[in-house]
């Protein structure tokens, strides 16, 4: 196991089911479409981030940490499933939440993720700008002094990229999860797809294939920044993630692929391709999905699928990261436009 040597704590339901979607398959008359249920991962509804947590809480555990603290947006899937794994591991735990979508009505503020951080009892602040990782980051390091202070022992989960990237080592083991299953089905696999947003998803999978010798493409569908700047960051993260487990270089800059056409207008806002998406995944196989990961991930493989990417020969993976919580929070636009 490439991350054998680090601590981990099992917090994920795994290995997540892979299913053959036959009715999207037919629908969009192209690949045979496979889905990866990672939300199916258990832990507060499911998510990727149940894998991601267990390496830093992992971490966390092992340094005697008590308090847990992170940042992440108001419909954050991340901030739901590290509440839900700090109560599960008796720990304490403080969120931190960033405005990063602006013009929302009072349902996404008070329904979908924010209203189960509630149920789990989290003490929930607030940091103004929504893209500011390094300030948010500050704020939650100030207020890991004040708690050393009082005689705690408080863990700080970053949220920006200049960290030990312990949440993609959750995608490196995933890499192996996955080649096992399609040796098992017997499946000659021609891409991934899937959401990127920190980026510790797309890199952590990419740098755990590429170490197990795998070169199936990965392709990530920009969720928060834009192509340029979600490559570097993509880059960078493999590269750190590898070196931590003894694979440095594994991955090559020509190996990351990402796509922003499906970002429009931005995190967290809607666009009509995402909710065709969103309706046609339901509608086909009763798979939902979020309006602001998996949803737009989706849409980009339609896109690929139906502009000629994939040839109907062929055999793709969708990465289902989970966040379906989330839709609760959009109730007025979707409603609008679904029916």
């Amino acid at each position: 196991m490439l991350t054998k040597n680090f601590q981990r704590v099992e917090l994920a339901h795994t290995p997540t089911p892979l299913e053959f979607l036959d009715n999207l398959s037919a629908e969009l008359n192209g690949p045979r479409i496979w889905v990866k249920r990672d939300d199916c991962t258990g832990l507060a509804m499911g998510g990727n981030k149940a894998r991601q947590l267990e390496f830093y809480l992992g971490d966390a555990v092992a340094k005697g940490a008590d308090t847990i603290l992170t940042t992440g947006a108001v419909q954050s899937n991340h901030l739901r499933m590290t509440i839900a794994a700090a109560r599960k591991l008796g720990l304490e735990v403080e969120v931190q939440l960033e405005e990063r979508v602006p013009d929302r009505k009072p349902e996404y503020y008070d329904s979908g993720n924010p209203f189960l951080m509630r149920l789990m009892g989290a003490e929930i602040s607030h940091y103004p700008v929504g893209e500011d990782e390094e300030g948010a980051d500050d704020a939650l390091h100030r207020r890991a002094d004040e708690i050393r202070k009082a005689g705690g022992n408080p863990y700080v989960i970053p949220l920006s990229k200049n960290h030990r990237p312990f949440g993609s080592l959750g995608y490196v083991k995933c890499a192996e999860e996955l080649l096992l299953q399609f040796q098992q089905e017997s499946l000659q696999i021609d891409g991934i797809v899937l959401a990127t947003g920190s980026a510790a998803t797309q890199a952590g999978l990419l740098t755990g294939l590429r170490a197990m010798g795998s070169d199936i493409p990965v392709y990530g569908f920009c969720v928060r920044r834009d192509q340029a700047a979600q490559a570097e960051r993509v880059f960078n993260t493999a590269q750190r993630v590898s070196k931590m487990i003894d694979h440095e270089g594994v991955v090559a800059s020509s190996d990351v692929w990402v796509d922003d056409r499906m970002l429009h207008p931005g995190y967290g806002q809607l666009n009509e391709r995402l909710l065709a998406a969103i309706r046609l995944t339901a509608r086909c196989e009763g798979l939902l999905l979020d309006p602001t990961y998996s949803g737009k991930s989706m849409a980009g493989l339609i896109h690929l699928v139906t502009n000629g990417h994939f040839t109907r020969d062929q055999t793709v993976v969708f990465l289902h990261t989970g966040g379906t919580p989330a839709l609760f929070g959009y109730p007025e636009i979707l409603q609008s436009k679904l029916d």
